[in-house]
This record gives C-alpha cells, structure tokens and sequence, in this order.
C-alpha cells in the first residue's frame, strides 16, 4: 500500500554518533536567496545526488526575469524546491518542511509559505541592519521572538567559509561565493545524501580552474564537517529509497525540456530524417536550443535565427526539404509564428511547433509558469487553419509528448503544435530511460513518382491528391526528378494545386482540411474511477501532478471522485462526449481563466466548471483537494 502525499512518519533509531538519526518518508526541502548566490545550482546538485540515491524527487525551480535583480530585495529572490521520499510522488510539495535562507530577503519572501515546526536555517552574517531595512524588518527577526513557532538554526554561513577557505590565498568575495556549497554540505549530512556526484561535477565544471574547484570542493566538505560536529543540529534524517515505486529498468533525472530535447532526437532517428530546429532564444524554451546544439552527431542541425519569424521561416523550408522540422517558442513567439503556421497548414507539410507557455500577456512573466496559450494554439491564425494540439503532463513525459507530436506532423502532414509549460520545462523528475525497441516507428514514405494518371493515359505527379485514409497529400521532395510543383501561401486547386480562386474549390480545401484534423486517430481518454463517482475532474498539461495528488487525498479521506487527463486537445478523443456526459459534475483545473472550460461547453453543450489560478505558480495539493471536496458535496 503506498502511502499518500500528506503523510509523514517519524521513527527515532540510535546512530553510532551523538546524534540522532530519524526516518522520514518524505521531506520538502527549499533553497532561498539572491538571484546570485547560486540557488539553482544548490538545488540542482542536491537533487541529482537524492536522483542517484533512488528517491523518488519532483522539484520546482522559482526564479526572477531580470538577469541580475537588485541583491538583497524580495524581487531578486531565487529559491529551489525539491520533494523527495520513499514512495511514487507527483508535485513539488505544497510547504516546504525546510528552508534555507541566505539572507532576510529570502527569509521574509518564503517565511509565509512554512508550517509551524519546519526547520529554518539562515546566514546569519548576512542579517545586517540594512540588509534588514531594505526589506522592511524594523528589527532581527532572528531575535524578536517572531520565528519561536519554528527549529531556527542561525549559522554564520559565510564566516565559516570564509574560515574554510582561508588557505586558499582567494579575496574574502571570491571566499563567499562558495557558501551555497558549505550549505548544500550541511543538508547533504542533515538527509544522508551522496557527496561524491557533486565533488565530480565540481572539478568537472571548473575544470579549467582548479583552485576555485579545490575551493568549492572544500566548503562543501567543511558544511558536511560543521553538521557533523554541531551541537546546533542533534537530530539528521534518512529517506529510504523508493524502491516500490520504480518499474525494473535504468532511471535518470530529468526536466521537462531535456526530455524534450531526447525526444526530438529519438523521433528524428525513428523517423530515419534529420532533425531541423529553427529557433529563437526565449525564457522558458531558450534550454531545447542549448541542448540540441550538442547533439550534430544524431545529424541534429541547429538554426538560431536572428527572429521568431526567421526562425520558423527556416524551420518550414527545412520541413519543404525533407527534414523532420521543429521550431521552439513561448507565447509571444507563437504570435509572431502565426502567420507561417497558417502557410504550414496551406502547404500541408508536417511541422513541430513547441510552445512553452508562460504567463502572460505580452513579455508577461517571463520566468512564471501558466496555461494561457490553449486557445491561442487552437485558433491563434487568420482563416480557417486547423492545428492539431498535444499537451505533455510530466517532466519526463515530455519525451512521450514529443514522439506522439511527431507521429501525426509526419502521417498526416500537418504542423502540430506541443504545449509545455515553465513548470515542467525546469521542474525535473525520475525518468525511465526507454529501450529503444519500445519506440514507435516514424518512418514515412517521400513520393517518388507519378501519382495520377489523366484521361488520355499520361502519368502525372499531384501534389495534392491524398491518402483515402489520412487524407495527407504526397511528400515530395525538392529535386525529386519529375515531382515538380508549385508550392506557396495562396489557395491550391484540389490535387493539382495550382493556383485557384474558385468559391466551390476554396469550400472544399477549407473542409478537407479540417477533415484531417478531424479524423487523425487519437487513443480514447482513460478515466480512472475506481468507486463510481458522481464528480469527474478533468485536466491538461501540468496540471496533472497536483491533480492527482489531490485526488488521492480525497480518496483516502473516502470521498469518491473521478479523474481523467486529456493529451490530445485537438482533435479530442473520440470518447470525451460520451465521458464527460457520464457524470453529474465536471470540474476542470486550469491554470488560466477557463479556456479549456470554454472549449468543452462550446463542443459538448456540458456545464464544465473551472477552477483556475492566474499567479505565475502551479497549483497546490492541498488548495485543490479542498476545492474538489467542495465541488464534490454541492449537489
């Protein structure tokens, strides 16, 4: 039986030192800071050293948009939050059982979010009178009694590096900046985490630096040192591994756009066509770039365009040439795609158009995540211009996204779009590294020959006559001796495609067009219902996490309810009418105001009621397991 989101279980044990060692099976970890002290990276390590131990981990990277916000202020504040336990989870965690905090911005930014009781560890060097003041603390809140409902544990963490480093012959500012490794070796003693993965990374990352290597190398030490021989911390902690929440196989860490990057790679392979990436840089999309610029090996061809516009343009000509086509993006870049989408849809060419959404409108919350761009990716073009829509719902299910993505751009011809989202693109989990035999196969047919014969029995090729089945025209590609045809953005005459302005004509490809879409085979949606509920609760995208970790809590409270999660937006399952109609009450989570709410009222003439949240975060177990339970007992 495994145990739900909300528990915690404590059991003391003797250690062989002073200190006790207690056993939990789960804890929330979060790192605070400036934007400069290097709260990513903390986190990043801290979590892949608790990934090789075989926790099962879901983390939530929290960020500023500005480059480099002002030091000290609640605006710049960074934070990282981990989840890891014993058993399968599915969100961040809702409350962090422990907080490090680098300075009192950091402190004062993330106190709200703490339970009383949860442990809070700060610099204490850095809780100066102005640093105090630029964030409105008339006074230490170290020492006026505000933190007694919380462990405090005030640590001169910068001193102690400092101290730790003093042979190093650094500056006393090259010194601090290795205190985010003094305190990720303090937690990696507190939680009994591996050291000899980041020590690697370490002399990995600075490789062409050792000293700042054998510095940084030395105040991780010295943190796991200081927590050894404290009398401040009597009391570590050990989370076994999730063992029983693990299929047999190979499992790394991964987040979402890296998933997504490997995907990329492996439907290209499975498709035997190169892979092209047209792109612009732009927060959160800007990491797929990065990572497939590394992979030329896999016949990867990397396209930083000098504009969204460019970059797609590129992407589509490459996908005209033959190529397994992609172009990476976020929402204002979509709207700048627009037009070259509709001219993807008209030519009928299969396109990736990936959209990791963020909040919004305009530049929006560049580094906050949201559900905004649902109908944007549905009708955000002139005319009649049909897209089909996946929605990836994990980190590590973006792979799978990508693939499926994949799989209907090349059968059927057509730019498809793959919603993701800031949250999955940073956030990372467990991921099953997939045997290669397991991968569906991509491979397509390119036309090589006359397809038509006319009525006084010359062979021609046309480019427009399609498959009776998917209704995809041919694939021909340029060069292809024979396989000349026009090709471009005004209407196209049915099968020749020529030119054509004909009303009865225009009718017809406008339909047929959205007859392929209509008809592209997607899996019926899967409901899980184990006690006949009455309440269904219907998701997308991210929102998946939360969703179900919400609805276990309502399950072993006993309350019944339903729960299902779209992939395909458009077309929706064959099934989702008959489902949907299935139940007194659907209630649908969104993090915007009700888009696909209004999606499934106008299709399905049902009473779909949302629940959405607009603040830049994703929602939280708890917030929506109450919402539900209220959902559930208003009949």
């Amino acid at each position: 039986m495994r145990r739900g989101e909300g528990q915690l279980v404590t059991v003391d044990t003797a250690a062989t030192r002073s200190s006790t060692v207690r056993q939990l099976d789960r804890v929330v970890i979060r790192f605070a800071g400036d934007s400069g002290d290097g709260m990513q990276l903390t986190g990043d390590r801290f979590t892949s050293e608790t990934a090789s131990f075989g926790n099962d981990l879901s983390t939530l990277p929290n960020f500023p948009a500005e480059i480099r916000a002002p030091a000290g202020t609640l605006p710049g504040v960074s934070s990282f939050q981990l989840h890891f336990a014993d058993h399968d989870i599915l969100t961040p965690g809702d409350a962090p059982n422990v907080l490090v905090a680098m300075n009192p911005a950091a402190l004062k930014a993330n106190i709200g979010d703490l339970p009383r009781g949860a442990e809070i560890i700060v610099d204490s060097d850095e809780f100066t009178k102005r640093a105090l003041q630029k964030v409105g603390y008339a006074g230490s809140p170290l020492e006026d009694g505000s933190l007694d409902g919380y462990q405090l544990h005030p640590v001169p963490l910068t001193t102690l590096t400092v101290e730790a480093l003093k042979d190093f012959g650094l500056s006393r500012k090259e010194a601090e900046r290795s205190k985010n490794m003094f305190a990720l070796g303090l937690l990696s003693w507190m939680y009994h985490r591996p050291t000899e993965g980041t020590e690697k990374f370490l002399n990995s990352k600075f490789a062409k630096k050792p000293d700042i290597a054998a510095a940084n190398i030395a105040a991780f030490r010295a943190g796991w040192n200081f927590g050894e021989t404290t009398e401040d911390f009597a009391v570590s902690y050990e989370v076994a591994p999730a063992a029983a929440a693990f299929p047999p196989g190979t499992y790394r860490n991964i987040s979402g756009n890296l998933a997504l990057a490997y995907g990329l790679v492996a439907a290209s392979r499975q498709a035997d066509l190169p892979l092209f990436l047209g792109s612009y840089p732009i927060t959160p999309a800007s990491d797929i770039l990065h990572e497939l610029s590394k992979h030329k090996n896999f016949g990867v061809r990397t396209f930083q365009a000098e504009d969204e516009i460019a970059a797609i343009g590129a992407a589509l000509g490459a996908a005209f040439g033959g190529s397994l086509a992609v172009t990476t993006t976020s929402g204002p870049g979509v709207a700048l795609k627009s037009e070259t989408i509709g001219l993807a849809v008209s030519q009928e060419l299969p396109l990736l158009v990936v959209d990791i959404q963020r909040g919004g409108p305009s530049t929006g919350l560049p580094t906050k995540t949201e559900q905004a761009d649902l109908l944007q990716a549905m009708y955000g073009r002139n005319g009649e211009a049909p897209v089909p829509v996946v929605a990836a719902r994990t980190p590590a299910d973006c792979f799978d996204a990508v693939l499926e993505a994949a799989r209907i751009a090349l059968t059927y011809r057509t730019p498809v779009f793959l919603l993701s989202d800031g949250y999955l693109a940073n956030g990372s989990e467990p991921w099953r590294v997939p045997d290669l035999e397991q991968l569906p196969d991509l491979r397509v047919q390119f036309a090589s020959g006359p397809n038509h014969t006319l009525e006084d029995g010359t062979e021609v090729f046309r480019p427009y006559k399609r498959d009776p089945r998917t209704l995809a025209r041919p694939w021909a590609v340029p060069g292809t001796p024979g396989l000349e045809h026009r090709i471009g953005g005004i209407e196209k005459q049915d099968g020749t495609g020529n030119i054509s302005y004909d009303p009865a004509n225009h009718d017809f490809m406008v339909r047929t067009r959205q007859a392929k879409i209509d008809g592209i085979e997607v899996p019926d949606l899967e409901v899980d219902d184990p006690h006949q509920a009455t309440t269904l609760v219907l998701g997308w995208g991210s929102t998946y996490g939360p969703i179900t970790a919400a609805v276990r809590r309502l399950r072993a409270a006993g309350e019944p309810i339903a729960q299902a999660h779209l992939r395909h937006l458009n077309p929706f399952p064959g099934n989702l009418g008959t489902v949907l109609r299935s139940y007194d009450r659907v209630v649908v989570p969104e993090l915007n105001l009700g888009q696909l709410a209004r999606l499934l009222r106008a299709g399905f003439l049902v009473d779909a009621e949302s629940l959405t949240q607009v603040n830049g975060m994703p929602f939280k177990a708890e917030q929506l397991a109450q919402a539900l339970k209220e959902a559930v007992h208003a009949h």
